[in-house]
């Protein structure tokens, strides 16, 4: 079972009586009712999320979207829909846990993490929204108001905002030093990649050590990633797929060599064992910030000044998107057009 949770308690109705399997503060309804949050005369049920975290059309659309997103590519004979994270008034929310249609590897993870609801009614990389590139990325405030009407841009599970993210992989079948992996990555989970950090290991690459938000460094990982995903804003459309293809091709690789490096470690004991995951973890985290650094060069390379080039190092330019242009041209008809001399 999996479930996903977005900036809004998804808790609802839950045992008060199984200690073993629910724990929760002894004055959770107590409180709730002197601050006036619920009241057990209302003749309803005590539901954590509705009344600490009451919903509304506006903070539904900022979380429970993504929830729906997860859920919707884990699961989709469930038919998702989407009149919860619309805000349509009386809908009931999506369950706490689902049962995926299938058991999920660690790519399928990765890539539930990786989400700007491409293909669906929400797409942040469509026209006009997503401009001539099709960025997904709106810089904040993602909301404002208009003619006495509210408005807001989606937020994505992938964003910009995003300081770190791992996915863990905890495994109770091997020894704990081996079974508990935490696959890191820095920044936006679109464009990062994961590596894998045990949990054993007595230190970390230097480049995930370092790093100031007031000066930029090339040495810090943190910085090396961001480079990468604010560079890639200028194009985003064609940028992404350079980035995509350097990203599979690390995360394949890791994971590929992951039996092999956990059947030698499986050979070792104690301090020997430890000290071999430690030197791999640091390998594999120095290989993704060198990887990236040199990505970061080759993209200001390949797209300067508005330009690509080629493969041979040729200049050449690549037209706007079709839909963009015709979007340019329904919005204002004559501004943009030639004029044709009569006599001519």
């Amino acid at each position: 079972m999996i479930t996903a949770h977005a900036n809004h308690s998804r808790i609802g109705i839950f045992p008060l009586h199984d200690p073993k399997n629910c724990l929760y503060s002894k004055n959770i309804i107590s409180f709730a009712i002197e601050k006036g949050y619920y009241s057990p005369t209302s003749g309803k049920a005590f539901e954590f999320n509705n009344v600490y975290d009451p919903p509304s059309p506006a903070h539904l659309k900022y979380t429970a979207t993504r929830v729906w997103s997860i859920f919707r590519r884990a699961a989709p004979s469930l038919h998702f829909t989407t009149d919860y994270n619309r805000g349509i008034e009386g809908v009931k929310p999506y369950p706490l846990f689902i049962k995926p249609d299938k058991k999920l590897r660690l790519q399928d993870v990765f890539s539930l993490i990786r989400d700007h609801y491409e293909g669906t009614a929400f797409d942040m990389t469509s026209i006009p929204e997503g401009g001539p590139f099709g960025n997904p990325n709106r810089p904040r405030p993602l909301s404002w108001s208009s003619d006495s009407a509210n408005y807001s841009w989606e937020r994505p599970i992938s964003t910009y905002n995003t300081a770190f993210s791992f996915v863990a992989q905890l495994r109770n079948y091997l020894p704990d030093n081996i079974g508990g992996i935490m696959w890191f990555g820095e920044d936006d989970t679109y464009t990062n990649c994961y590596f894998p950090v045990y949990c054993c290991v007595t230190e970390i690459p230097k480049a995930f050590t370092i790093g100031d938000i007031r000066h930029y460094s090339r040495e810090s990982a943190w910085w090396t990633f961001n480079f990468v995903a604010n560079f890639a804003n200028v194009r985003y459309r064609n940028m992404v797929i350079d980035i995509k293809k350097v990203q599979k091709e690390l995360e394949n690789t890791f994971i590929s060599q992951q039996d092999s490096i956990e059947n030698i470690a499986l050979q070792k004991s104690g301090n020997q064992r430890i000290a071999f995951l430690t030197q791999y973890t640091r390998k594999v985290g120095e290989k993704v910030q060198h990887r990236w650094q040199a990505l970061g060069d080759f993209l200001i390379t390949k797209y300067n000044d508005g330009y690509v080039k080629d493969k041979s190092g040729h200049i050449k330019t690549l037209p706007f998107l079709q839909k963009w242009t015709d979007f340019v041209i329904k919005n204002n008809p004559d501004k943009h057009k030639i004029r044709k001399w009569k006599n001519k």
